[in-house]
């Protein structure tokens, strides 16, 4: 069976099949006032349950893990004490007349189906953490007991149908070897604290649960995505000494992370993370990241009915730019609309929302909400080191709008005696064909370019990326892509100014190799992939990649480009 690696690794064991019980739900109506009351304090009693549960695991996870990692529970605890949540579920039983149950329920699958329906894929990762608080508080309300991994007997991995964060945070580790489910994504926090862990593990791998029993042997490989049900004795040798040569090759990855990226011919370029939250950092910086290339800000506008202050985003970018004194943060501007609604903007209906009112398009008319942010990102620039980056930018117009604006924040932090980086790096994202197109007539008026290689590929494209019928469509390697990459790094070089990539492609092996070859300065990834990464480029000959590179600038199609890519890489790693 195959699945999404998420945590790479193998392991060979015992199937430790865990089947949470399904939670059952009576549809009765309440009846009257006094009935209604009894459920409310019912739901008051579970949530003060929860909530002492949820400082358990906190206090766990800081403690096996690190206070970084403990805020995602921390970040259960706002989503419990969410006054829009909360809301929600007393609507539902005073006007719908639902049981409390029922209410916990209903109000907890529209907050998720709302994250669910959005294209930012880390932001729809966080329905796990939803319906994590949500499953919680309803088996407290009903009384259930949940089955747990924090007391096992035996060396295990883990089949699930899916594991929730809090499930896999107070997971035995001294028996459990990994975990393979049938759902979930690779930024999920379930994922992200299995790559913290060190713990092999799969996801998505379909309907796995009807195909093993509970204590069947199995091979695990988490870094081929496959999973073995009942191996032969030919088949767990083979594991072994892949094993062995995973081990052996972590052990490299290790040894080199904090060293340089730089190529063996001395060109130096930068590997750095993209976060979502001040908690990711540290990912960032065990793996051997050099800075953050994309800080993405979305988090503090979803799931709120208003916007969130000034103050309130000054203490979280302030926390970052601490937390990155000896390296530098790209804060990205809010890039919302789109599929990425929030309840906090009013986004009028449209007939094609990702050509629409989204990203920097916002800002002119909504004033309120950029200065806020603007002026937060200034103050705390005298904690740090914060870049500021601008999303879907299309002309040099609203390059010169944006720079007015923010020289007005600035005008106006100088007049209250507030202290902030006067000489703060500006630039923008280049994922729209009109600002790939134009980045010579742009460059001049940044100070860097980012390249979004996920949308540039989509838009470059006509190829909507979470479509599956036209997914071998999505080609990052397709010509017309790499022509447009080259063309914005050579714009940028001409002025004396950099370019890097913050989208997949950077984290990709042969992504990164192409990027390389092509002049790329700058290479932000998930915070898992830098030590390939790095490798890779320690490994790599610049003027040989940049021959390549050339090369496939020549080519035709795909398949071709795609086949000298893989040729360079067996020649990297062959030495």
């Amino acid at each position: 069976m195959k699945g999404i690696v998420v945590s790479p690794g193998i392991a060979i064991g015992k199937a430790y099949v865990l089947k949470h019980e399904e939670i059952i739900i009576d549809e009765s109506l309440i009846g009257s006032d006094d009935e209604l009351q009894s459920h409310i304090e019912k739901l008051r009693d579970a949530v003060s349950i929860t909530e002492r549960q949820l400082n358990e695991i906190v206090d766990i996870t800081e403690r096996r893990l690190s206070a970084a990692e403990a805020d995602v529970f921390r970040a259960h605890l706002m989503i419990l004490a969410d006054p829009m949540l909360e809301d929600m579920i007393l609507d539902k039983m005073r006007n719908l007349r639902m049981n409390v149950a029922k209410a916990v329920g209903e109000a907890t699958e529209e907050a998720a189906a709302l994250l669910a329906s959005l294209d930012d894929e880390y932001m729809r990762e966080r329905v796990a953490d939803i319906r994590d608080v949500g499953g919680r508080l309803l088996n407290n309300i009903l009384g259930n007991a949940r089955e747990s991994l924090d007391s096992l007997s035996e060396e295990v991995i883990v089949v699930a149908h899916d594991l929730t964060p809090s499930d896999t945070a107070v997971m035995d580790m001294e028996h459990v070897k990994g975990f393979i489910t049938e759902i979930g994504g690779r930024t999920s926090h379930t994922s992200i604290i299995a790559r913290i862990m060190g713990l092999p593990a799969i996801v998505g791998t379909g309907d796995v649960l009807s195909k093993v029993e509970h204590g069947d042997f199995v091979v695990l490989d988490a870094v081929d995505g496959d999973f073995i049900v009942k191996p032969d004795d030919d088949q767990i040798k083979a594991f072994e000494a892949k094993l062995s040569a995973f081990i052996e090759k972590r052990k490299l990855l290790d040894a080199i992370k904090t060293l340089p990226a730089q190529t063996k011919d001395g060109r130096r370029v930068e590997i750095s993370g993209n976060i979502a939250a001040p908690g990711d950092m540290k990912g960032v910086k065990d793996n051997g990241g050099e800075g953050v290339g994309l800080f993405r800000t979305e988090f503090l506008y979803m799931n709120r009915s208003i916007l969130p202050s000034e103050e309130e985003q000054y203490e979280v970018y302030r926390e970052v730019a601490e937390a990155s004194k000896e390296y530098y943060t790209i804060v990205r501007a809010l890039d919302i609309g789109g599929d990425k609604a929030a309840e906090c903007i009013k986004f009028p209906d449209e007939m094609n929302p990702f050509l629409g009112w989204r990203g920097v398009r916002i800002y002119f008319e909504r004033l309120d909400i950029i200065k806020p942010q603007l002026r937060a990102i200034l103050r705390a620039s005298a904690h740090g080191r914060l870049r500021i980056m601008y999303p879907m930018i299309i002309s040099l117009e609203e390059i010169t709008k944006m720079r007015d604006i923010i020289e007005e924040c600035k005008k106006e932090l100088r007049a209250e005696g507030i202290d902030f980086d006067e000489r703060i790096e500006v630039g923008i994202m280049v994922e729209t064909p009109a600002a790939a197109m134009n980045a010579d007539l742009l460059a001049g008026d940044v100070d860097f370019f980012s390249i979004g290689s996920n949308d540039l590929t989509q838009y470059m494209l006509a190829v909507d990326r979470g479509n599956e019928i036209i997914a071998d469509l999505y080609q990052p390697l397709h010509p017309a892509v790499i022509r447009a990459i080259k063309q914005v790094i050579d714009a940028s070089h001409k002025v004396g100014k950099w370019t890097g990539v913050c989208g997949e492609m950077a984290g990709d092996e042969m992504g990164a190799a192409i990027l390389l070859g092509l002049g790329l300065d700058e290479f932000s990834m998930s915070a898992g992939s830098i030590p390939t990464i790095k490798n890779l480029i320690r490994k790599a000959d610049y003027a040989r990649t940049a021959m390549i590179a050339d090369e496939c600038l020549q080519m035709k199609t795909t398949g071709e480009i795609e086949k000298r890519v893989e040729d360079l890489l067996n020649e990297i790693y062959a030495g």
